[in-house]
């Protein structure tokens, strides 16, 4: 039976949903409530539910904030949130989060009926998707690899299970580490005396689970190192840590590393203990989304129109479910929204203070309505920029490297520079790249490494510099110096 759990600080609603709902017959039961955010995590961390019920809007820690942390710590958990008449800015943070669905208040007891029907649904597909995959033929390996992904997910058992199939390696183990990777071939698999690895696929990436059977880990990475520079991969990894009850932990930190190298263009190895903190990792876009924003921008009503279509066969050709249609339709609106605002000022288009696109597309049933209700939008969009199209073109690109220019010397995150020019960070990234010709990184990256030129010529310390420069550690730094310059900061001085 599923567990969920429903959090909202009006008594009224939680009494309501627990006893007017009959979460028996769809295989739920309601294991707990609670009526404030930070009481809402603890009750989450203690029982761990698969559907979590939530306001926007609660004290101590609001509900944008409370699935931010469920999600990093169970991404698998389906969130479903209530908002309010006029929460437009809430919902969009919320879909930007993943949450599977949201809900009008005041909420009804058709609406929550219909919300749990969604989720079965998914669910039920999600879990069809991977009975196939285990119905093939299960070799020794495989059940290794299962099990190890298993502990990775932090399964009930897992441990248990994967003790039994890893056998007498296991009472060696001293440590482990996950890594994500992304290159022209499978990393192989080494196994000796020192370390045992475990190929593993989640659906999405290559994982490599790194099992150390002692502490010295320079030959592994060694290893690792060589196979990038062969193949021109790009790995990201997690922490090592000696306790396998945190290899979960150091996986989701191997899929944050390697998502943020992939989208920021960075090369090589990317490791998580040197990401910026608070690493915010913009949706990636589509090469259709890119031709739409460009062309909006560009004033090119042909190609605008072009671009459209083409983005409309490729959500057909696709086959997306309803949800997952609304959901990508909603993201490109809200990233047409930033064309709007930077091209024709957010000041000078009053509609965009109570446009609600999200409550309007659930008129739309059927693909074809769908679309049409897309081009009606963009069409609105672009009667917007047309009418009040500004001369300040660049202005925020020209902002965001004063402030890049500033602030260098610091932990500085794409999300931060987006806050300061008034940005969403996804929009930003693809600005920045069109304005610029380099994505955000490479430039950061670029001006860091010459300012650090600059000051080893002067006789400074590597140390010195490379915490002048805005990295964190000396590692990190020589790293990316050597990438850069061909040579080490120590040779180059």
């Amino acid at each position: 039976m599923l567990k969920a759990v429903i959090f909202d600080d009006e008594y009224i609603v939680i009494q309501g949903l627990k006893s007017l709902i009959h979460w028996a017959q769809y295989g739920i039961e309601v294991v707990g409530t609670a009526s404030d955010g930070i009481s809402a995590f603890e009750l989450f961390q203690t029982l761990k539910p698969d559907i979590v019920f939530t306001d926007i809007r609660m004290p101590g820690m609001d509900g944008l904030e409370l699935i931010q942390k469920i999600m990093k710590e169970a991404p698998t958990t389906i969130c479903i949130v209530f908002s309010g008449f006029n929460e437009f800015e809430y919902v969009k943070k919320a879909l930007k989060l993943g949450v599977a669905d949201y809900l009008d208040k005041p909420v009804t007891i058709p609406m929550i009926e219909e919300a749990v029907e969604r989720t079965l649904k998914r669910i039920e597909d999600q879990n069809e998707m991977t009975n196939l995959k285990l119905e093939r033929k299960k070799t020794k390996q495989e059940l290794m690899e299962k099990a190890t992904l298993d502990l990775l997910l932090n399964k009930d058992d897992a441990y248990k299970k994967w003790h039994e199939h890893f056998r007498t390696e296991a009472d060696r183990v001293v440590a482990a580490t996950v890594i994500s990777y992304y290159g022209k071939e499978k990393m192989p698999i080494i196994r000796n005396d020192s370390v045992t690895m475990v190929s593993v696929w989640n659906g999405k990436r290559d994982l490599v689970v790194i099992f150390y059977f002692n502490q010295d880990f320079s030959l592994t990475e060694q290893y690792i190192t060589e196979w990038i520079n062969r193949t021109n991969g790009i790995v990201g990894s997690g922490q090592i840590y000696n306790d396998l009850e945190l290899l979960s932990k150091s996986y989701r930190e191997a899929l944050n590393a390697l998502e943020y190298g992939c989208f920021l263009e960075e090369e090589g190895w990317i490791r998580f203990e040197n990401l910026p903190k608070d690493t915010v990792i913009p949706e990636e876009l589509s090469n259709q989304v890119k031709d739409i924003l460009s062309s909006m921008r560009k004033r090119d009503e042909t190609g605008t129109e072009n671009a459209l279509t083409q983005y409309i066969d490729w959500i057909e050709f696709e086959k997306l479910d309803r949800d997952m249609a609304e959901r990508e339709l909603l993201k490109l609106i809200y990233l047409v929204i930033e064309v709007v605002k930077e091209t024709a000022g957010e000041s000078n288009v009053k509609q965009l203070a109570t446009y609600q696109p999200y409550r309007e597309i659930r008129n739309a049933q059927t693909r074809d309505e769908m679309a049409l209700w897309l081009r009606k939008q963009m069409k609105q969009m672009w009667d917007w920029t047309i009418k009040n199209t500004q001369e300040k073109k660049h202005s925020a690109i020209n902002r965001a490297l004063q402030y890049i220019e500033g602030h260098y010397n610091e932990d500085l995150t794409l999300q931060q520079v987006a806050e300061k020019v008034d940005m969403n960070p996804t929009y930003l990234s693809y600005l920045f790249k069109e304005e610029m010709g380099e994505s955000y990184i490479k430039y950061l990256t670029r001006f860091r490494i010459e300012q650090a030129k600059s000051l080893l010529k002067s006789g400074q310390k590597v140390s010195v510099v490379s915490e002048m420069v805005g990295y964190q550690t000396y590692r990190h730094f020589s790293e990316i110096f050597k990438k850069a310059t061909g040579v080490t900061p120590s040779q180059f001085r």
